[in-house]
């Protein structure tokens, strides 16, 4: 069996599993194991910087503000590895979408307006209605208890892959 489709079958048995964790109300302990078992690497390359004078970001801006370290936490958080952070179990590894929730690497949003303040609030409130064609809800911080510093490095990372 290939790599990439046991981590298929690793991912669908985690998004399962956080989908009736979410329904009944959460959990508050964390499975690290499912969690770094179904992770993908982190992401590696130079932080984009945004476009001075711009009121919109270059292609792969981070918010300002942001460094390389955050940009680097964030983007372990959303893989699984750091936090017990688990977005890529729904949104998929690459940001692309999966039949649970929609795509983040587009700068194309279903609900608001994909600014840094938007996606922080998305994530630190989650999104408790389910947005068709995607059946799940998001709970807060994806189910996980994330630090004020853990939910702005996510955030960056959502929105520099977002442009």
């Amino acid at each position: 069996m290939s790599k990439q489709l046991m981590r298929t079958f690793v991912g669908v048995g985690v998004v399962l599993t956080s989908l009736a964790v979410a329904g009944c109300g959460g959990d508050k302990t964390k499975n690290d194991t499912a969690a770094a078992s179904a992770s993908q690497p982190a992401a590696t390359g130079a932080v984009p910087a945004t476009t001075a004078g711009n009121a919109e970001p270059a292609p792969g801006a981070a918010p300002e503000g942001a460094t390389p370290a955050m940009l680097a936490l964030g983007d372990s958080i959303f893989h699984g590895q750091a936090a017990g952070g688990l977005c890529f179990t729904c949104h998929g590894p690459d940001a692309k979408g999966t039949a649970l929730a929609p795509p983040l690497v587009s700068h194309k949003w279903l609900t608001g307006d994909g600014t840094y303040a938007f996606i922080q609030q998305r994530v630190t409130q989650g999104m408790p209605t389910p947005t068709p064609p995607y059946p799940a809800p998001m709970v807060p911080m994806g189910g996980a208890q994330l630090t004020p510093d853990q939910i702005k490095a996510v955030a960056s990372y959502v929105f520099s892959i977002s442009r």
